[in-house]
């Protein structure tokens, strides 16, 4: 299956105010692409512990483009396409959806897997299980994780 691994990080706790994209394309079982989008979320406001978590800050995304603007860039990679993500369904899947709706933006179709509820344990444990690399909260690394996960599932059928 093709399908592309997507992580969003926020500036607060909500969900819209997106400032790190990672997607990583998966076609016929290899990766074939990846990217790592800053964004400047709305007003480029942080809340303190967000940037803790993650290390984006408002000066990191003072120059970065709105959600808006890099849509263009990666709604290939989302509209009718399998999308994967951890805890999709509580977060990835929202965060992108409200981040459109902010701007006025159609929600594409587009087929929604979580790695979460295949594995039912947490990112950290699962890379480590599986022997994963992952620097946690970088949203590249967390959708690259996704991907790896994804695709044992789907090669292997197991948990």
């Amino acid at each position: 299956m093709n399908f592309t691994a997507i992580d969003f990080e926020t500036a607060t706790p909500q969900k819209h105010t997106i400032c790190q994209i990672g997607l990583v394309k998966v076609v016929d079982g290899l990766i074939t692409e990846k990217l790592s989008i800053l964004v400047k979320p709305p007003h480029n406001y942080y809340w303190e512990m967000f940037t803790g978590i993650h290390g984006i800050s408002a000066e990191k995304t003072f120059d970065a483009p709105s959600f808006k603007s890099v849509w263009i860039e990666i709604e290939p990679f989302i509209t009718n396409q399998n999308v994967v993500a951890h805890n999709g369904f509580r977060f990835d899947f929202i965060a992108l959806e409200e981040a459109l709706k902010l701007y006025k933006i159609m929600i594409p179709e587009y087929m929604k897997h979580c790695t979460y509820k295949i594995y039912g344990k947490g990112l950290a444990q699962l890379c480590n299980e599986y022997n994963i690399k992952l620097n946690h909260h970088d949203a590249l690394s967390d959708a690259e994780a996704y991907a790896k996960l994804f695709m044992n599932f789907m090669n292997d059928g197991k948990k």
